[in-house]
């Protein structure tokens, strides 16, 4: 299932191109290093020192391997892409730290986020009719649960009413849960 891609920053494939090496050399800076690598923000084009908000997902033999990233831009695109990138590699509380080995054999995937909006909604019933499968990306909230699906995550759960069950129980809820102070609200990607 193709999400529709839409990004704040309209990204053409050459800016694609300059934020996969950026994320594939902060990967191989952390491996030589061991830290973050540094951004020479001059090397990049306006709309990618524009502050943004992405995921960095790591693929290893068609099984995820990291991910970690940011949903309310705070920072220039590229440093969130290198910061995002060095922590899916290395910080991601899942998996222990990528080795060189499994390096040579992973895929990097970006998603720059568009801004996210409240979705306003009284029932389950009236949340899932707004849902847009294959284009929203979800944030869910209630009291101390938080969980987020990227619209990439449609690929696995197609239906709307699975992919909020799914990502329930991602924020810690029952699949069945359901309250008047649950929060959702949607984005879009551009996923490359």
């Amino acid at each position: 299932m193709n999400a529709t891609k839409l990004s704040p920053f309209h990204l053409c494939e050459e800016e694609h191109t300059l934020l996969r090496h950026l994320a594939k050399d902060a990967v191989e800076y952390g491996l030589a290093h061991a830290m973050l690598i540094p951004v020479e923000m001059a090397r990049y084009p306006r709309p990618l020192r524009e502050t943004g908000a992405c995921f960095v997902t790591l693929n290893l033999r068609g099984e995820l391997r990291g991910c970690i990233g940011t949903l309310s831009a705070y920072q220039p695109l590229v440093e969130d892409v290198a910061h995002n990138a060095y922590a899916a590699s290395f910080s991601d509380p899942r998996f222990m730290p990528l080795t060189e080995k499994e390096f040579a054999g992973v895929e990097i995937h970006l998603s720059v986020l568009t801004p996210y909006t409240p979705m306003h909604f009284n029932s389950e019933a009236d949340l899932l009719s707004q849902i847009r499968p294959g284009v929203d990306g979800l944030l869910l909230e209630d009291a101390y649960h938080r969980g987020t699906f990227l619209p990439a995550v449609w690929e696995s759960l197609p239906e709307a009413t699975q992919f909020l069950q799914h990502l329930k129980q991602k924020a810690g809820l029952p699949a069945n849960y359901w309250s008047n102070t649950l929060k959702v609200s949607r984005y879009t990607s551009d996923s490359f």
